[in-house]
């Protein structure tokens, strides 16, 4: 079953969804910058455009591309931002 979920007043939107081995989110985050919560392990792909992401413990940001990953621990926030729209894949451990 997928469930769009939205975030953001509609700058950050996914797609839930069930891959064969761990839940999964697919999903578009607009241009701005975000704070994100998690509540499980979770590890971020994203698939067009780039992310720019300050991850807990870290000083400094990170710029992940197409093809690239990056994990983040469950109970954390980290935060991002972009200035295209840029594709991801989230899995959930």
């Amino acid at each position: 079953m997928l469930k769009v979920n939205e975030y953001f007043d509609g700058k950050a939107k996914s797609i839930s969804f069930q891959t064969s081995t761990l839940p999964a989110t697919v999903g578009v985050i607009s241009p701005g910058e975000y704070e994100f919560g998690t509540s499980k392990k979770e590890t971020m792909t994203v698939i067009s455009g780039a992310l720019t992401v300050l991850l807990p413990g870290m000083e400094e940001w990170m710029t992940y591309g197409a093809g690239e990953s990056f994990d983040v621990a469950g109970q954390a926030s980290f935060k991002a931002k972009t200035d295209i729209d840029t594709a991801y894949l989230c899995t959930y451990e």
